[in-house]
């Protein structure tokens, strides 16, 4: 019988499946060219979903984030805030993000493996655990989770969508 960490652990790997493909697929050229004008680039997504999946997993679990930890900040060096995850960020902003399809590949697993490890360890009893007071209702980690998932597979379809419109013309 399937367990919540094995859905949870499911999940996450279709969406570093779909990171890679798309970066697979994606000339390093063309990773911070928007598809259209005003448009999220493909740099800019996969790096988006890489922080929020760092940053909220390693929230709900209590470790550091490995953008910080394990020095993603530093060796991707973006001009953005330290703390930058792509939250109401502006399309100048959004065109900041230029970073090879190796080094974003590399954050994104770089966090896929810290989340990995952490959501092995959840049973059905860490759901109902309120992580953010923040909120009204208080956010629970089974809210927190499948919205990080969620969020992740979605920026990865957007991805996979502007890097098709980009490889057509």
């Amino acid at each position: 019988m399937a367990t919540t960490s094995d859905l949870l652990l499911d999940t996450l790997s279709r969406v570093r499946e779909g990171v890679h493909a798309v970066l697979d697929s994606t000339p390093d050229d063309r990773l911070a060219e928007p598809p259209a004008p005003g448009t999220n680039t493909v740099a800019w997504l996969v790096w988006h979903l890489a922080r929020v999946l760092d940053e909220q997993v390693a929230e709900v679990f209590g470790y550091p984030a490995v953008w910080e930890a394990e020095g993603w900040r530093e060796r991707l060096a973006l001009p953005l805030p330290p703390d930058a995850h792509g939250y109401g960020m502006s399309v100048e902003d959004m065109l900041l993000v230029r970073a090879p399809g190796a080094d974003l590949r590399g954050y994104l697993d770089a966090a896929a493996d810290a989340a990995e490890k952490a959501l092995r360890t959840v049973t059905d009893a860490d759901l109902d655990r309120v992580v953010d007071e923040r909120w009204d209702p208080p956010v629970t980690a089974a809210v927190r989770l499948v919205s990080v998932l969620d969020d992740c597979t979605q920026h990865v379809g957007q991805a996979a969508y502007a890097s098709g419109i980009l490889s057509r013309s």
